[in-house]
Parts: structure tokens; sequence; C-alpha cells
């Protein structure tokens, strides 16, 4: 199962790697057999001190508190990451889309379906919407609970995640409001989810009575562009 990550992440010398969570360096050493620059971000100050040093660049330090933007344009970033924080993780990264090349997750398969969902399903929602608007998401493969140890008792699945091109403009602020708003009324029609005038859904094309979980994530960026651009 390792070999089959590396080769879905399938790194070449020249790439900087970030893997985050390292643990025992089950992919990190395979990885940095194949890499020139690899550099990993643990919380555990005795794990991060038995990883080899001489090959890696070992930051002792909370991934959700740590500023990626120290690492050059086109990173890569890849971790098996800490099933309970995973959401708010997956928002810190989503700020540095513009300076990294691609994402690499193994992920609980529940949270990985909610990243790829598509709009009118069930498993759609807030974070399907806030990282399709800045990635690319595609689900690898699922990985069994034999392949951990100890197994976890839920499943998992690799998830890549591209960065998609150009700056979402002017309603970049608004995404992350307007989206927590939506889906904070998931089941309000969008007429009474969103503070938007009946001329706004005319103009964007929109249909009022439909409901947050039919938009799609460019329909949400439409809105945010919208209302913000109206007010500058």
């Amino acid at each position: 199962m390792v070999r089959r990550i590396v080769e879905a992440i399938a790194p070449a010398a020249d790439d900087f790697i970030v893997e985050i969570g390292p643990g025992h360096g089950v992919l990190t050493l395979p990885l940095a057999g194949r890499i020139r620059q690899l550099a990993v971000i643990e919380i555990d100050r005795d794990l991060a001190a038995a990883l080899p040093g001489d090959r890696i660049q070992v930051h002792v330090g909370d991934a959700l508190e740590f500023d990626f933007g120290v690492f050059p344009q086109g990173v890569r970033i890849v971790g098996n990451l800490p099933y309970n924080i995973s959401t708010p993780l997956l928002f810190h990264l989503a700020r540095y889309a513009e300076r990294v090349r691609d994402l690499h997750f193994m992920l609980q398969l529940e949270v990985v379906e909610r990243m790829v969902a598509r709009p009118s399903t069930p498993e759609y929602g807030r974070l399907s919407v806030m990282l399709q608007t800045r990635f690319r998401m595609e689900k690898l493969f699922r990985v069994a609970a034999g392949a951990f140890r100890p197994p976890p008792k839920v499943q998992s699945a690799l998830v890549r995640m591209q960065p998609l091109a150009g700056p979402l403009g002017c309603g970049a602020d608004e995404l992350a409001v307007l989206v927590r708003t939506a889906f904070s009324s998931r089941r309000k029609t969008l007429r009474n989810a969103l503070p938007l005038a009946a001329g706004d859904f005319t103009a964007l094309g929109i249909d009022p009575t439909l409901r947050p979980e039919n938009l799609s994530p460019a329909d949400y960026v439409r809105i945010a562009q919208r209302t913000n651009c109206q007010r500058d």
C-alpha cells in the first residue's frame, strides 16, 4: 500500500515535497529515497527527533498553525492527516492554494466523499464547496483498515487536490462567510438562506426556491463576486 501511495504521488527527483505528520516515517523514508528535497512537519518532538535529519528538513510544530508560505512555489504536500483535525487543516491549507502544485492526503473515507461530492447529493456541503472552488478533486482509491497498525474503526481513502488556475477575484474574502451562512440553513430555500435581493437572483440566473445544496461551487463564487464587487 505504501508503494501504491508513492506511485500515485509520482515524486520526481527535483520536487520539493512536504509531509504532514510523518510519525514513524513509513511514507517519509520511501519519499526521501526518490527526491532531493523533503521537509516534514511533526508535532511530536520524540517522533521528530527519530527522523533522519541529515536527509530531511524536520519542522517541529502544529500543521494547523504552520506557515506553508515559507516553502518554495510549486511545493507538493502529502500526508496521512489526523482524522480529528482534517477539516480545519484542509481549510488552512486552502489558503496556500496558489503556492502549491498538488496535495495528496490519506483521510477518512467519509471526509473524502464530502470533499469530492457533487451538488444535490447528501455528502455535498460546506467542505465540498470551499475546496472545489480552489482545487480539482479526485478520490484515487480506498485503503483497507488492515493497512494500518492498529487498524482504525473507519475506512480510509487517498485523495488528490490540484489547484485551479487563477484567483477567485474580488469575492474571495466573501466566499467563506457566504458558504458558512448558506449551509447553516441548508434546508431553507435560497431566498431565506442568503442575504440577496430578488434582483440579485434574477441577475445571477439562480432560482431562489432552490436550496443551498443545489448550487454548484461556481454558483457560490458568482454570488460572492457579485455581492463584494457591488459593495466595492
